[in-house]
């Protein structure tokens, strides 16, 4: 894998998906909800639901993708024509062989993404889910500079307080409640009440001293009793 090859992680719901991942090499994908792009990923991985037990909410394997094509669900799977899904349109993923990770990738939090796209240089650097995400190399930054304090945090994540729902780019759950992080050039909008703590850094603000801007997230951590979740610096 290079590192600029596509990787798209994908849910796999069910042990007799990843069965037929194995046995008949290919996947299927719902074409009204795959993600932009489908047709540009050059390898899979698959990210296993609480289905799996033991295996639950990590990566283990991937596979490259060889073709892909356009199908009704019936095509796939000519024994279940009375299936209320028979006539929708699927993406058939054909893959290559499954190739398996020296460690899993995992959720600390068992966080469920439907889709995530990532390139293969972090991908096979991952240690955790997290470690995935992110929208550039400020962001990437400031992950790194709180994994190296210790904070876990979640990423691209939809949060809420009282009155509405927000989309942030960290999230920390702390004992007394959450720290919201957002990255932006402009104003945006952020968790309020007792119990959030929120503040916005441009990349601007990243870029000339990421450590600081970790800094204050750290002292509103502290300020909310210091973080539910923790993890072992790198």
């Amino acid at each position: 894998m290079d590192a600029d090859d596509g990787v798209l992680v994908a849910l796999l719901k069910r042990p007799r998906d990843l069965e037929i991942v194995r046995a008949e090499r290919w996947y299927r994908i719902p074409a009204q909800h795959a993600p932009a792009r489908i047709t540009q990923a050059q390898y899979i991985a698959f990210y296993l639901t609480r289905a799996f037990g033991e295996f639950k909410w990590t990566i283990r394997e991937y596979a490259p993708v060889q073709g892909y094509e356009l199908v009704r669900r019936c095509d796939l799977f000519p024994a279940e024509l009375d299936h209320p899904r028979a006539n929708d349109a699927y993406y058939k993923l054909q893959l290559g062989s499954l190739i398996e990770l020296a460690r899993p990738i995992i959720s600390r939090s068992g966080r469920r993404i439907l889709f995530i796209w990532t390139n293969g240089e972090k991908f096979s650097r991952a240690v955790e889910l997290n470690d995935l995400l992110g929208k550039g190399g400020a962001d990437d930054a400031l992950w790194g500079a709180l994994k190296t304090a210790g904070v876990a945090a979640e990423r691209r994540i939809s949060v809420r307080d009282a009155r509405a729902r927000y989309r942030v780019d960290f999230r920390i759950a702390c004992q007394g409640g959450n720290v919201a992080v957002v990255l932006s050039e402009v104003t945006r909008r952020l968790p309020k009440g007792k119990t959030w703590r929120g503040i916005r850094f441009s990349a601007c603000e990243l870029e000339q001293d990421v450590d600081a801007c970790a800094n204050q997230v750290r002292r509103m951590v502290r300020e909310l009793g210091g973080t539910k979740y923790f993890f072992e610096a790198e």
